[in-house]
């Protein structure tokens, strides 16, 4: 029987990235890959991400979150999770500056009414921190591409760490291709070491960025904060926006800014509570 029986979850979403919150502080126990699986079923609390909050590791931190997708791995960061926590973290304690550790490293968060800015931190762009499997001394422009060599669907992508590894498509137009086709087999290229987060993003405009998501771990979704921060630092990388942009997904629109001064990552946007409940031995159950 899982230990997660009978304890409360908040449901959530952040411009349709749909998050469960599971608060573990008070009584920590593990949660496992088949947990995370068994839950994000349909017909369970199906989700994009899980946040389970520990007690904190460091000082003046509200939380140490663990992270899972909904195939049970583990995630890094999660965007849209923290805005979702932040939210929830403020309602309670009246504080609307928030620290949190994640196993990325510490994420300060901003409430101000129903909006929430997230510091990301700054972006890694080196081969072996993104991680990639060989080393490409540039990566605003990788060597990879689906499709026939003399006339490939994608190729040349950007390649960012964001706490999770990313992968930026530049094209005409984002709806214009079967990204869950070819999301699916770019995810687990022998490139990706640890698989990746692979975005198509389209420009608009110097401020205004379109992105589509295929999530590591957890498929088509409908917003990435984490896919949004990236194609927008991608984006300043390769000259074709500000480091302050509008970034429109399926879900809705996200601000970000790549700070000059301190070369921080900054998203901001809403988030919404969808109902509360326990953990029942049907959303736990495995078979």
């Amino acid at each position: 029987m899982s230990a997660l029986l009978n304890r409360p979850f908040v449901k959530m979403n952040g411009i349709g990235n749909e998050i469960v919150v599971l608060d573990l502080r008070a009584d920590p126990v593990p949660v496992t890959e088949a947990d995370a699986r068994a839950i994000a079923r349909p017909g369970a609390v199906p989700f994009d991400q899980l946040l389970a909050l520990y007690p904190p590791k460091t000082p003046g931190t509200e939380a140490f979150v663990k992270i899972y997708n909904s195939d049970g791995t583990e995630a890094g960061a999660c965007g849209n999770g923290m805005r979702c926590i932040a939210a929830l973290a403020a309602k309670s304690s009246g504080k609307n500056a928030l620290a949190f550790e994640t196993t990325a490293g510490l994420i300060l968060c901003a409430v101000e009414g129903a909006t929430i800015t997230v510091d990301m931190g700054k972006p890694r762009f080196a081969w072996n921190e993104i991680p990639l499997a060989e080393e490409f001394r540039d990566t605003r422009m990788i060597e990879l591409q689906i499709g026939p060599i003399d006339a490939p669907i994608l190729h040349s992508p950007s390649a960012v760490n964001m706490g999770n590894p990313h992968v930026i498509f530049w094209v005409d137009d984002v709806n214009a291709y079967d990204l869950a086709r070819v999301g699916s087999l770019l995810e687990n290229h022998p490139i990706f070491p640890e698989r990746a987060n692979i975005s198509l993003a389209q420009v608009k405009g110097p401020d205004h960025l379109l992105v589509r998501t295929w999530e590591r771990g957890a498929g088509l979704t409908r917003a990435c904060g984490t896919a949004a921060c990236a194609a927008a630092v991608a984006a300043v990388r390769t000259k074709r926006t500000g480091r302050k942009v509008k970034v429109s997904l399926p879900g809705g629109d996200l601000s970000i800014e790549w700070r000059a001064s301190d070369d921080h990552v900054l998203m901001t946007g809403p988030v919404e509570t969808e109902f509360e409940g326990r953990l029942n031995q049907a959303m736990l159950a495995t078979a």
